[in-house]
């Protein structure tokens, strides 16, 4: 259960960058620190990340590709807004402001680079294939796919590290979540919240609920989460007071956070906390002074780069402590999307 905190602890990783990978000792150490996090607030900040792209480039990606023109990215669009395309669970979604006032984002998501090679043990009926390609703008306007590429496979080894560390603390072995690694669906998102006016934001801060949203409140509904976010800040965490606790921009940091099935798998020793984004107020001048604007000098708003770890779709999912009860992963996430403002449509209201 998640406890009275005022902030996120930081959880420094740099042992995972080691040639030769963290000291028994140090490995020790840090699971142990992870499991206190996990068990308490459920969100943390990491520093020092094993990663070859500081934040400058992982934010430059994201405004590159938001700054693409509206018609090349619809031609990524899902199918839930191109009937004629065939990417239902890759590509780019546009804000929907008719369905969500307080959920608007506008997003892009990947996959692994190579092919998944599975049988779905779901009914061919299913409105969202988990295991389809990536889709991609035309490298004539966006020449970064390698780069993303890279970005995904490098935060796919940081979550697959996270991972073993976890899985001792809890009690297992370090290779106890492979089977998860096989197939994984893990998502990689590009994400814009676009600025709003002070006057239509509201005059709530941190800790009320009066607020213009960006993003409401919800908990993550996987296994781990992993998130670059810039410094306009917006992301709040809700303690077990019911509290709002923001938790601010910290350079070359990302923060970490569990989902409701990791909670489910630690026998809930560990809590899949509640959070939110409130909506980020921009004026063009402030963008033009962070680099938040587009090529027409437009404020972009909040960009955030949120890495979900996913298992694979007929990964059997269950409890450490061996309970009889699991879930299938393709299950768990396709009841989910139901929720999900960026999986619906007009069809589906």
């Amino acid at each position: 259960m998640t406890t009275t905190f005022s902030s996120l602890p930081v959880v420094d990783v740099g042992p995972l960058g080691s040639p030769s990978g963290p000291s028994t000792e140090e490995a020790t150490t840090l699971g142990q620190r992870l499991y206190e996090v996990f068990a308490t607030t459920g969100f943390a900040y990491l520093t020092n990340v094993p990663l070859s792209f500081n934040h400058a480039d992982v934010f430059q990606l994201s405004r590159e590709f938001f700054a693409l023109p509206e018609e090349e990215k619809m031609k990524l669009a899902k199918r839930s807004f191109r009937r004629d395309h065939h990417n239902t669970y890759r590509g780019y979604f546009p804000t929907q402001p008719e369905l969500a006032s307080d959920n608007l984002k506008e997003g892009f998501e990947m996959g692994p680079a190579q092919p998944i090679h599975t049988t779905s043990s779901v009914a061919p009926s299913s409105k969202f294939n988990l295991a389809e390609p990536n889709v991609w703008p035309d490298t004539s306007v966006f020449p970064s796919r390698a780069k993303l590429e890279k970005l995904y496979v490098e935060l796919q080894t940081l979550a697959s590290q996270l991972l073993s560390l976890l899985a001792v603390s809890l009690g297992k072995s370090a290779d106890f979540f492979a089977p998860y690694l096989e197939d994984s669906l893990s998502t990689l998102r590009l994400l814009h919240y676009p600025a709003v006016s002070s006057a239509a934001s509201g005059s709530g801060t941190a800790g009320s609920d009066e607020v213009k949203l960006s993003c409401t409140q919800h908990t993550d509904s996987g296994i781990l989460t992993l998130l670059h976010q810039d410094s306009t800040g917006g992301l709040e965490v809700r303690n077990s007071s019911g509290e709002w606790v923001a938790a601010p921009y910290i350079p070359e940091s990302l923060v970490v956070n569990i989902g409701d099935l990791m909670a489910k798998v630690s026998g809930g020793r560990f809590v899949a906390t509640m959070h939110r984004v409130c909506a980020p107020e921009l004026t063009s001048s402030a963008a033009a002074m962070t680099g938040q604007q587009n090529s027409k000098g437009r404020a972009l708003g909040r960009i955030s780069v949120p890495f979900f770890f996913e298992p694979g779709e007929n990964c059997l999912v269950r409890s450490v402590d061996g309970d009889e009860g699991f879930v299938l992963y393709g299950e768990h996430v396709r009841a989910k999307m139901k929720t999900w403002v960026e999986f619906q449509d007009d069809e589906d209201n």
